[in-house]
């Protein structure tokens, strides 16, 4: 008799030997590491990373320059007011100044009385704000010109009533102060 093998296809499946089912979930398993290893490896960038520490965009003086203020915010107490503040009793002006720029010096003599008077003294004196005498009224200098220049000359470097030292400006050397009395002194004589 002649024997035929029938060959039953489930036979040879993983379905039917376990051992082959649990070495094709060892591959496939490894596979999926192996994938999301390279795929880590790859997002973190470790193949064909550089160091950045010879570049010239890294070097400290570089890094200061970017990182550094393109300008800073100077509040100027001297500012003029504007007209329709002029009844509050003090207004800042914000102003952007170049981090490097340094304020240009007036000239010697009566320009620097002068100079300091438009820049600082104009605020209060051209209006007559909280008091102060008027730019030119000789009647409101008058009293005030009789207690002798040294007097003024105090007051506008220390302070008098409603009115600050150095008009609020700290940093106004005391001879620009001066010059600026005496300015302002003349022009009401």
């Amino acid at each position: 008799m002649s024997q035929h093998s029938h060959h039953d296809p489930a036979e040879g499946s993983l379905d039917t030997h376990p051992v082959k089912l649990g070495i094709a979930v060892v591959i496939g398993a490894a596979a999926l590491i192996i994938g999301i290893l390279l795929l880590a490896d790859f997002a973190v960038g470790s193949y064909g990373a550089r160091s950045m520490k010879g570049e010239p965009a890294m070097q400290p003086a570089a890094v200061a320059r970017r990182l550094a203020p393109v300008a800073k915010v100077v509040i100027d107490p001297n500012a003029p007011v504007a007209p329709a503040a002029a009844a509050a009793p003090a207004t800042a002006t914000v102003a952007m100044v170049a981090p490097a720029s340094a304020p240009a010096a007036a000239a010697g003599g009566a320009g620097v009385g002068k100079a300091t008077y438009d820049k600082v003294c104009f605020a209060c004196h051209a209006t007559g704000l909280a008091g102060s005498p008027k730019f030119g009224d000789k009647a409101a200098w008058a009293p005030r010109i009789a207690q002798g220049k040294d007097t003024l000359h105090a007051s506008a470097l220390h302070g008098k009533g409603a009115m600050p030292a150095k008009g609020g400006n700290p940093a106004l050397p005391d001879a620009d102060v001066i010059a600026a009395v005496d300015y302002m002194a003349g022009a009401a004589k």
